[in-house]
């Protein structure tokens, strides 16, 4: 179907990173991360202890 290779892939993150900066991919990965940390806090936050 649709296979991308290596060199593919490569010449994909150098146009992302030339589109969006490399500081601009870090803050929104960090972003990412903090609402997926906050998810999983919020789901843990509504289990009850049976232990």
């Amino acid at each position: 179907m649709f296979h991308l290779g290596q060199t593919e892939l490569i010449i994909i993150l150098v146009i992302v990173i030339l589109l969006f900066g490399a500081g601009r991919i870090g803050k929104i990965a960090s972003e990412l991360g903090s609402g997926i940390r906050t998810f999983k806090d919020g789901l843990n936050e509504n289990k009850p202890d049976n232990q």
